[in-house]
C-alpha cells in the first residue's frame, strides 16, 4: 500500500495531522497486518519514529475525522478540550422511519448492558452516566417502500456507543447496525464468523450508517473546523429507489 493510500488526509502541518478513518477499520492495533489498524498506518505515514498520538477515537465501522496529534504540547491543549467538553462535534447517521420533530434530543444516561452477550455492549439505565445528544433532521426519504431519515448528531457528552444507544433508544437504530439494530446476534454471527449472505441483505448496508463528519476547536489561537466527507456508499443510500 502507497503512502498516499493510506487514509485521506483532511489537514496536516507541523503540529497536527487530521485524517478520514475509513469505515471498517479499527483505530488500535489488532493480531492483522501492519495496514489493520489506523495507529499502525498512521506510524507508517508519520514515520517508526514519530510520536503521533490520536486525540479521539471512532467505533471500527464508523467513519470520519480522527486528529492525530504530531507533539506532546499538541496532544495535551486537544486534549484538554476533549476533556472540557468544548469541542464541538457533529455527526450524519442515517436511522430507519422518520421521526416526528425536525430537532430533537435524548437525554439519557448510560451504563452496561449486563442482560446481553455482548461484553462491550451499552444501554439506557437510570443509574448510568449522564448523557446527552441533540438531532436534527437532515431529509427524509424513501426507498424500496421503507422509509429513512439523515440527522445531524451532535454529542454534549462523550460516552462509548452514544449515538447509537440512543437512536435505538428512541426507535429509530441506525441503518447496518450489527449490535443496536435489528438483533444483536448480527454482532454476534459477523464476530464468530457466520454471518450470512441473507443476514448481510437484510442489513442494507455493509457497515452502520454513522459518519464523524465535523470537529470544531480551538486550534493555534482560532477557532478552527475540520470537516471530512461521508464515503460514497453512504451518499448512495440516500439516493430513492
Amino acid at each position: 500500500m502507497k503512502r498516499e493510500d493510506l487514509f485521506p488526509v483532511i489537514y496536516e502541518d507541523a503540529s497536527l495531522l487530521v485524517v478520514h478513518k475509513p469505515a471498517d477499520l479499527v483505530c488500535h492495533p489488532t493480531k492483522g497486518d501492519e495496514y489493520s489498524s489506523l495507529i499502525s498506518r498512521v506510524r507508517i505515514y508519520l514515520g517508526e519514529a514519530s510520536d503521533g498520538q490520536m486525540i479521539n477515537r471512532l467505533d471500527r465501522e464508523t467513519s470520519g475525522i480522527v486528529l492525530v496529534a504530531k507533539d506532546q504540547e499538541t496532544a495535551r491543549s486537544l486534549r484538554i478540550q476533549w476533556e472540557a467538553r468544548t469541542v464541538e462535534k457533529s455527526y450524519r447517521a442515517i436511522v430507519y422511519e422518520w421521526p416526528k420533530e425536525d430537532a430533537f434530543e435524548v437525554n439519557a444516561a448510560l451504563g452496561k448492558d449486563e442482560s446481553s452477550e455482548v461484553v462491550i455492549k451499552g444501554c439506557v439505565r437510570t443509574d448510568g452516566q449522564a448523557s446527552l445528544t441533540r438531532f436534527r433532521v437532515v431529509n427524509r426519504f424513501e426507498r424500496d417502500g421503507s422509509r429513512f431519515a439523515l440527522l445531524e448528531a451532535m454529542p454534549e457528552t462523550g460516552r462509548k456507543h452514544q449515538i447509537r444507544i440512543h437512536l435505538q433508544h428512541i426507535g429509530h437504530s441506525i441503518v447496518g447496525d450489527k449490535l443496536y439494530g435489528l438483533d444483536e446476534r448480527y454482532y454476534l454471527d459477523l464476530v464468530y464468523g457466520r454471518l450470512t449472505d441473507e443476514q448481510r441483505k437484510t442489513l442494507l448496508l455493509p457497515n452502520h450508517a454513522l459518519h464523524a463528519r465535523s470537529v470544531t476547536l480551538n486550534y493555534q489561537d482560532k477557532t478552527t473546523t475540520f470537516t471530512s466527507p461521508e464515503e460514497d456508499w453512504f451518499l448512495e443510500f440516500q439516493q430513492s429507489t
